[in-house]
């Protein structure tokens, strides 16, 4: 062992001649524990957000979209072939988006009707029932059953409807006549609800099957866009890319993350603001080291004498400070980062803080803790903790041994 280190050592585990020393050492190290613990906290439950958000997005919307700049695309069956047969893609299916009026037997409400096929959509969206969907209504010449749809709970609420009930679709794409453009109205059958916990889909949403959509646009040979399905929803963008790389440069391929850009980076950016803020409190506890360090420095002045007249340099001097400083650094952010662990841990297996469930989508506080981000808090704490040795241990080490032995 280095005898920097060795002395530092002595150091820490003397007792010291004055109480405050040692209250403003135990306060330090209280303090760096608190900071660390509080950040791995705070990061656990934002990534525990982010990634149930993730979660829940990924179960109705798409890893891909393959569109055409807002224009219908005719050749959608030979564009779902393609797909399909390119490695890494487990589904592919057309939709047909557009906006309609709903209308109740009181009410109505605007919403984004989206067209699919049951049984190609229902190997992605786990979260609807697509065998009500499926379903056959049965035809009869006196009484037709109306075609099937699955509406978002929060919009069916609004509109006051419940399973059974009959929904008119008014549909802005309607035929031109003398008195002028007539809208075009369907009457759909309120099979099933679905809800995901996010307002803008429960809401404003509803499925029904792909011809129905079809008819509603007033075009039965052409879609929207196709909808992809991924293994890996990371390598989404170079799968896209490959899927359109033969087409008309008129397709384009976006993925989640760009289909939903806004929403992840305001994450981001409200996860760096937390571990900002956060990290002041860590950084106003090294301000107690410095205060250590300072004291000890004083403290010490016939030691740092006796060290330098055997030979010791000054760089010798300033590690040992710096080692000192760094080891109150070390126990702090290793009790921190063993508290903050264990308080997630026992949150995503015990479910000790709970929501209450007519505020939030979620019933529990969600975490979601990384090696990486134990390891990014963990680094910053300790970077903080150097930097807060170094004015100190540089003090100590322009010390003249001759003034410090006459006026030690």
């Amino acid at each position: 062992m280095r005898f920097e280190f060795f002395i530092s050592r002595r150091y820490f585990k003397s007792k010291p001649k004055r109480t405050v020393l040692s209250l403003i050492t135990l306060l330090s190290i209280a303090g760096i524990t608190i900071g660390v613990t509080a950040l791995i906290v705070v990061i656990g439950v934002m990534s525990g957000f982010e990634s149930d958000l993730k979660t829940r997005i990924m179960g109705i919307e798409p890893h891909l979209v393959i569109d055409r700049n807002h224009q219908p695309i005719h050749d959608y069956r030979q564009i779902v072939a393609l797909a399909r047969q390119t490695p890494g893609v487990r589904s592919a299916s057309p939709v047909q988006e557009l906006q309609v009026m709903l209308r109740s037997d009181t009410r109505v409400a605007g919403a984004v009707i989206k067209g699919v096929e049951p049984v190609a959509a229902g190997e992605g969206l786990k979260m609807l029932n697509m065998d009500a969907l499926a379903a056959t209504p049965v035809q009869d010449a006196a009484t037709p059953t109306p075609p099937p749809m699955i509406v978002g709970r929060d919009l069916a609420r609004s509109l006051g409807v419940f399973q059974g009930d009959t929904l008119f679709v008014v549909s802005p794409r309607g035929t031109l006549a003398p008195v002028g453009l007539i809208p075009y109205m369907k009457r759909f059958e309120v099979v099933d609800f679905f809800q995901t916990g996010m307002y803008e889909y429960d809401g404003g949403l509803v499925f029904v099957r792909l011809e129905d959509a079809q008819s509603l646009s007033q075009d039965r040979t052409a879609v929207n866009a196709v909808e992809v399905r991924v293994d890996r929803i990371f390598q989404a963008t170079a799968i896209g890319d490959r899927i359109v790389a033969g087409m008309d440069d008129a397709y384009r391929s976006r993925d989640w993350m760009q289909l939903n850009k806004n929403l992840f980076v305001a994450l981001k950016l409200e996860k760096a603001a937390m571990f900002i803020t956060l990290t002041l409190i860590t950084l106003v506890a090294t301000f107690s080291i410095t205060s250590s360090l300072v004291m000890l420095v004083m403290e010490k002045i016939k030691d740092i004498a006796i060290l330098k007249a055997l030979g010791a340099t000054a760089a010798n001097i300033r590690w040992i400070f710096v080692a000192q400083g760094m080891l109150i650094g070390v126990i702090g952010t290793g009790a921190g980062v063993l508290l903050g662990t264990l308080l997630c841990y026992l949150q995503a297996t015990r479910e000790w803080i709970r929501l209450p469930g007519d505020v939030y989508y979620i019933t529990a506080l969600p975490v979601d803790l990384t090696a990486v981000d134990v390891a990014v808090v963990a680094l910053s704490a300790m970077a903080i903790c150097f930097l807060a040795t170094l004015y100190p241990a540089q003090q100590a080490s322009r010390f003249n041994p001759l003034e410090a032995i006459r006026f030690g």
